[in-house]
This record gives structure tokens, C-alpha cells and sequence, in this order.
């Protein structure tokens, strides 16, 4: 700590670069400090830092894997809220700064907090300059004020609000775990806030109305802390209905983010998703590497093969398709659409369409069509329709969002389709075939850095990676972990295929990565989306 203070002392009004000699372990009266790496200047990403200390806490926050990281979670927030409070700016660029890993409202298990025997928590520090001279005295004030107080934060947390955080996610994670037992895909507790404040705000609305299941969807979990019930939805395929602006997609999106625990207040708590849940939507202009979306699209133009499909520039129709076969290629049982953020033409064809463009001119199977042969394979679907009521006739359950409430009026749509005979032609597909693949690894090579430019975009050394359409990436620090994980993995697709690779370290991505503090870890499905859009990517197909 004194050492600290001198070398401070020392280099006050030197060059930025004679911080240098500051990298090492301090040890304070509370906690040791290490400087790991210092930025070679003030508008450089700040210095990584770290602080180690003794785990005096009692063991009911951390004494199972979901407590762990619900802790770990709780502890990188008290650490972020406080350094937003106590650090400021204190010069040129960065300088005075102290950060950690931004949290979203998801629970995540990240690098930046460790909870064994002992705690060791991962931050960054814009160390104070003016220009490229070091100011000192500002540097000592981060080190032995600020930081201090952030610490001394974290020692004297709220134990009854850490303690309903922990317990939180440990309830949450049984109902996952249980979703299966009872042959559900998805629940919704009752009283939950599904809206969202605002497009940019991932808070509960204020005042918005509370969610109430029809009592027969109610489902009920005997939870290890609490008793819950709420709506379930069981396999197969539902679809969401309704008037604009009634809730059809806050319910959908609330589902696709019911993947991830969320933290006590947010609303969605106890939303809670079958973990393989992915959205599928189209995407115009993504890169497409050798998926066979035959089962889908039996050909296009200039004999261009299906069962091989390579394209710099998808459609609507190919690159929904695409990302149905690339999601059931890694495992996922469990899709979610939203009508809105489809392509039409993979979703139906009506009578009055199959009559002007006849069977041999159309080469796209529609959903509708395939969902015997995906049901057949286990999958299940989530739907929101607001205009395509032919998908009555597939549907096992119809769920009407009226004013934000949810209503059972699958006996109703059953009986509209009786009474109102569809007369479009079924058409009769081949079961569908899933075909996995292995990158040709020269073909994704890194040469230079790996930056999460946005919780959307990811840099590839020359290449960027456009993630914005993979909607259930939730924090930059999974963007960033994706990066490092793509660029440790590549090689082993030279003897395994995409799924094998990454269900080897499913749930373990982060052991693999440097012992950093700027990553969330991410499902192995987002990963698999990613190494999708690689451009450039090509793949060898094998049969399944």
C-alpha cells in the first residue's frame, strides 16, 4: 500500500508510459490488489485490475452452483453501482474511471467475480492523466479513496436483499430443471410484468398490468423457497394470438429472455424457458455456409442445390430456413417465431396463391407444412399470429392476449376451422433432414484483434460478425466471450462437427478463456449463430 502510494508520488508529471512500473500486488489492510496490466495511454481501454479478499460470508449465499452465481452476480452489481457512484473523471480520455463487467437484468456467470475461499474480483481503472502527463495525486485519490469505497460497499452489502437474489435464481433454476417432468416448454408465473418500459429500457413498465394465467394453464412448482403458479405451456405447437398491441410479442419476447434468470424487481423473474429455446426469424443479407434447407426449399434458380446451400446474400425465405436447420443442427427443440419478423412465404401459401403459382413452380415448403415431420423429431413451437389463422388447424394450444391477459381459446380457433374449412392444398413434404457440419478451419482464420464492438456486432480480426439479429444475446460481455471462444475452438473442427465442439464445453465456455474480467458466458446456440455468419466460412457436410 505505502510502496503504492511512493511509486504514485514518484511519477507524478511523467510520461503516461512510466505507469508501467506500477504493475504488481499491493496489499491493503482489507485486500490485496493487483495491477495486471496498465494502458499504454489515457484514451486506451482502461488498466485491468483486480482485488482478492477472504470469503467471511455466510455460506447460504454460495453453498450450490445457482447461489454461486446468483452471488457472484450480486456482488459484480454492488461493485458496478458503486463504481458509477464514487469514481469520476479526473482528467484526459478515461482517466478517473472505474468499471466492471456491465450486468443487464439477466444473471449471468461471468469472469468478472470468483466466489471461493477467496473472492477475487476483476475491474478496470483509467489510471488519471493530463494529456500524456501523469497526474498522481488524482491516481492516489482512485486508489485509496474511491476504490476503497467500493469496498468497503461490497463488505457491508444488504444481506436480507442478497440473500432474496440468491433465492431467487435458485427457484428459478428448479423450475427450469422441472420444465421437462411435467412435458412443459415454458412458464409464466402469475403476477409477473412482462412490458418492458421502453425500447432502450429493459425495466417492468410502471403500472403495467399484472400477468394472470387461464386457471386451466395454471401449473404449480413447490419451489425450494417459495410456491409458485402460473401458466404452462406444454410440447407442441402454440400459438400466441390477438390485436395489436395486446401483448402477443411481449409475451414471445419475454419467453425468448426466459432462457436467462433474471434478477428480483425485473418483472419477468419467473418467466422461465426451456433452456434450447431459440428465436428464429428471416434475415435478409446473412451469410449462409453449407446448410441443406432442401426439407424447406427443394431448389432455386441456376440449379443452385439446396441440400448444399452457400449464399454472401439470403433471402427472406433462405435465411429463416437456414437458421430453423442451423438451430435444430445444434440441438434445439424448441423454436420461437413471431409472425412479424418472418418471411410470408415460408410461413404459408393460401388456396388463392397454390392456384396462381402451381406445386411445381413454387419450390418453398411452408412451415405449416413441415410441422408433422418437426414434431416427429420432438421439436415444439411458440408462434405469435396475428394474421394467419390456417395454423388453427396444427395448433395444440391458442392463447389470446387481450389488454396484456392471456386466455385459452384453443377450443374456439378449433371450432372456427371446423366452420371455416380451409381450402388451401396441404402439401406433403419428406421428413425433414438435418445434415451437421465441420468449418474448414483455413477458411475462418483470425489474423488480429477480437473486439465485441456492440452487443450486435463482433470484430473477427478483418472480418465483422453481424449479431443483431440474433436476438437472445443479452450483454457485450457475451459478444466478447463468443470472440475468444471461436478463436480457441477453430481448430477442432478439423475432426468435429459444429454441435460436437460445443456441447464439449457447454456451460464451461469460460474455463477456456484467460483469466479476464470482461466476459458473460454465452449458450452454446448463440456461439453456433456466430460461427454461422462468419463470412467466408465454408463447411463439410455430414449426414445425421
Amino acid at each position: 500500500m505505502n510502496k503504492l502510494k511512493a511509486l504514485l508520488s514518484k511519477i507524478d508529471g511523467k510520461g503516461y508510459k512510466s505507469y508501467k512500473i506500477i504493475e504488481g500486488s499491493y496489499k491493503f489492510p482489507e485486500f490485496v490488489l493487483k495491477i495486471v496490466h496498465v494502458q499504454p495511454d489515457a484514451y486506451a481501454p482502461p488498466s485491468a485490475c483486480k482485488i482478492l479478499f477472504d470469503n467471511n460470508f455466510h455460506e447460504e449465499f454460495f453453498y450450490n452452483e445457482e447461489r454461486k452465481v446468483a452471488f457472484e452476480d450480486y456482488l459484480n452489481r454492488i461493485f458496478y453501482y458503486n463504481a458509477k457512484k464514487f469514481s469520476k473523471k479526473r482528467g484526459s480520455g478515461k482517466s478517473g474511471i472505474i468499471t466492471i463487467l456491465k450486468p443487464s437484468q439477466c444473471v449471468l456467470k461471468r469472469s468478472s467475480v470468483i466466489v471461493n475461499e477467496e473472492i477475487e474480483i476483476r475491474f478496470y481503472m483509467g489510471l488519471p492523466s493530463k494529456g500524456r502527463k501523469i497526474l498522481g495525486k488524482e491516481a492516489k485519490e482512485m486508489f485509496f479513496n474511491d476504490l476503497i469505497k467500493i469496498f468497503d460497499a461490497i463488505k457491508s452489502f444488504n444481506h436480507k436483499e442478497a440473500l432474496k437474489h440468491v433465492k431467487c435464481i435458485e427457484d428459478a433454476n428448479y423450475i427450469r430443471k422441472n420444465l421437462p417432468r411435467h412435458k412443459l416448454v415454458a412458464f409464466i408465473a402469475n403476477g409477473s410484468i412482462l412490458p418492458r418500459k421502453s425500447g432502450v429500457e429493459d425495466i417492468a413498465m410502471p403500472n403495467a398490468i399484472p400477468f394472470e394465467s387461464p386457471t386451466n394453464l395454471e401449473i404449480e412448482f413447490d419451489c425450494p423457497n417459495r410456491h409458485i403458479k402460473g401458466m404452462g405451456i406444454k410440447e407442441g405447437i402454440t400459438l400466441i394470438v390477438g390485436g395489436a398491441y395486446h401483448g402477443k410479442s411481449t409475451l414471445l419476447e419475454a419467453m425468448e429472455k426466459g432462457v436467462y434468470n433474471h434478477v428480483p424487481g425485473d418483472g419477468r423473474e419467473f418467466v422461465i424457458t426451456r433452456e434450447d429455446a431459440v428465436k428464429i426469424r428471416a434475415e435478409d443479407g446473412r451469410y449462409v455456409a453449407n446448410v441443406d434447407i432442401s426439407s424447406f426449399i427443394s431448389s432455386l434458380p441456376n440449379g443452385i442445390d439446396t441440400r448444399n446451400f452457400s449464399t454472401e446474400n439470403a433471402s427472406g425465405s433462405t435465411s429463416q430456413a437456414a437458421n430453423i436447420c442451423e438451430a435444430l443442427e445444434i440441438g434445439s427443440r424448441l423454436l420461437l417465431i413471431d409472425e412479424d419478423t418472418s418471411a410470408t412465404n415460408l410461413m404459408l401459401r393460401d388456396r388463392r396463391m397454390q392456384e396462381l403459382v402451381k406445386k411445381e413452380k413454387e419450390p418453398i415448403t411452408p412451415i405449416i407444412d413441415m410441422i408433422p415431420s418437426l414434431k416427429k423429431m420432438g421439436v415444439s413451437i411458440i408462434m405469435v399470429a396475428g394474421g394467419i389463422g390456417e395454423y388453427f388447424d396444427v395448433a395444440d394450444l391458442v392463447i389470446m392476449m387481450d389488454c396484456y391477459k392471456p386466455y385459452d381459446v384453443t377450443k374456439n380457433a378449433k371450432k372456427i376451422a371446423k366452420n371455416f374449412v380451409s381450402h388451401r392444398i396441404k402439401e406433403i413434404p419428406k421428413e425433414i433432414r438435418i445434415r451437421e457440419r465441420q468449418p474448414i478451419p483455413n477458411s475462418i482464420k483470425i489474423g488480429g484483434k477480437i473486439k465485441a464492438i456492440d452487443i450486435g456486432k463482433l470484430r473477427l480480426g478483418n472480418k465483422i460478425v453481424d449479431l443483431s439479429k440474433v436476438e437472445q444475446i443479452v450483454e457485450v460481455g457475451q459478444v466478447k466471450a463468443i470472440g475468444d471462444i471461436i478463436a480457441r475452438l477453430v481448430n477442432k473442427f478439423s475432426k468435429k462437427c459444429i454441435r460436437e465442439v460445443l456441447d464439449e464445453f457447454d456451460k464451461k465456455f469460460l474455463s477456456i478463456l484467460p483469466p479476464r474480467g470482461d466476459y458473460a458466458e454465452p449458450r452454446k446456440y448463440e456461439v453456433a449463430f456466430a460461427i454461422n455468419r462468419i463470412r467466408g466460412m465454408k463447411c463439410k457436410q455430414r449426414n445425421t
